[in-house]
């Protein structure tokens, strides 16, 4: 298999960003960012970074849309960090909705000449070597002129697509895992209001209703300190942190979301500070980030805090019970900064328990847990597959000329063969 050196400005047919639409000044007088749902979403470096396209959304109208004509995103566009970690690149997903490009982003659209998906995934390999093009002493930035005149080797086209075909199928995988994800905090969330809130729990309709509390007879409220143990995070040396799988992985409030951390940590401390799969952590500073950690055994530094259930079964049930008072903190807590939330906090929370139905009603959300740890364990070995093979497709070590690719995987269209259809 041979492989060809190209130069990008020789392949590229889009090479765009916000400001391309107008000066600033214009731009200033036509957009208006929102934070309530509208037509379009603009696409931010923040999206990618948390790998969550549905919280924290800034919106455009259809009018500020079209006025920025010149940036508009579709489907396996590739998107470069302009600043802050710039060169960092990502594809952009289906959203199901228009999408425009925010403004520290470069869109990226190749020609047929290539293909689309194996660039992005040629580019993020290489990203290391993208950096180098960057310059500035107090703000890292990289400029047009600068993507144009990146250089790599390249396969036949024909491989290109074998190769981005190959790797495709592990991110479909992921994604298709990550959407069952989503299905079942839908329902957990959903039945949790409909059973707690609602009161509409199976059997509802032959249990009597307390006339104190109004709750069903044998349910209490329960303050949250009650049912569960907050462990805080450690203030760990951060002089002792690295990125080098030196040590113990250190969970931060930006790493649980996805579960997913890349810094460590050589400190030795208390084993009550490690969080084990299934622990349910919070953030407690700016994003008050909830969700039950998938991944290895890690240690949890400050402003974050693991809520331990006493009774190991309400775990489902506390995880879902403890969003909606978080989520009234985020919105009412402010600080100087950032928002801080504090044991007070909490100590605060109470919650509606089924005392009386707790072993027919809660393992409901356990079940629902389970499969979704189960899920997101399958992802992280699908994701370390991915990354073994990446490399050696990557650099030809693997050479897929011959290799003739099983249905339905040689009847999979190629990103961009079509015209781009509006994300």
């Amino acid at each position: 298999m041979i492989w060809e050196e190209i130069v990008l400005s020789d392949h590229i047919d889009v090479l765009t960003d916000y400001h391309a639409n107008g000066a600033y000044e214009k731009l200033k007088a036509n957009i208006t960012l929102k934070y309530e749902k509208d037509f379009a979403v603009m696409i931010r470096t923040l999206n990618f970074e948390r790998a969550d396209f549905e919280k924290d959304l800034i919106y455009l109208s259809e009018i500020e849309y079209e006025f920025l004509s010149k940036s508009k995103v579709f489907h396996d566009d590739i998107l470069m960090n302009k600043i802050a970690d710039p060169g960092s690149v990502y594809l952009m997903p289906d959203l199901g909705c228009p999408v425009s490009l925010a403004m520290n982003l470069f869109l990226i659209r190749f020609k047929n000449s290539v293909n689309q998906r194996f660039m992005y995934y040629l580019m993020h390999f290489f990203e290391p070597y993208i950096k180098l093009y960057t310059n500035g002493a107090a703000t890292s930035t990289i400029t047009k002129d600068a993507v144009r005149k990146l250089k790599f080797r390249v396969p036949d086209i024909n491989d290109q697509k074998k190769i981005a075909t190959i790797l495709s199928a592990y991110d479909d995988l992921i994604e298709n895992n990550l959407k069952r994800i989503k299905l079942l905090e839908e329902m957990a969330q959903i039945t949790y209001e409909e059973w707690f809130m609602r009161l509409k729990f199976p059997g509802h309709e032959n249990t009597p209703l307390d006339s104190e509390t109004g709750l069903p007879v044998g349910w209490k409220k329960l303050k949250l300190n009650s049912l569960a143990e907050f462990i805080f995070g450690y203030p760990f040396n951060s002089s002792q942190f690295n990125t080098d799988n030196n040590g113990m992985p250190i969970i931060r409030i930006r790493n649980i979301p996805d579960s997913s951390t890349t810094d460590f940590t050589t400190e030795i401390v208390d084993v009550k500070y490690i969080v084990n799969t299934g622990d349910l952590l919070v953030g407690m500073d700016g994003e008050f980030y909830i969700n039950n950690w998938s991944s290895p055994p890690a240690y949890l530094v400050q402003r974050t805090c693991n809520i331990k259930p006493l009774n190991p079964q309400d775990m489902g049930f506390i995880g879902e019970a403890i969003k909606a008072p978080i989520k009234f903190y985020e919105s009412t807590i402010s600080g100087a900064t950032v928002a801080h939330l504090g044991k007070k906090h909490l100590d605060e929370i109470e919650l509606i328990f089924p005392t009386k139905d707790a072993d027919r009603l809660l393992p409901f959300f356990n079940e629902l847990l389970s499969t979704k740890l189960n899920l997101a364990k399958q992802n992280q070995l699908i994701k370390e597959a991915r990354d073994i093979l990446l490399p050696r497709l990557m650099t030809g070590v693997i050479d897929v000329e011959q290799l003739v690719l099983p249905e339905p995987f040689s009847n999979t269209p190629s990103s961009h063969e079509q015209e781009p259809q509006a994300a």
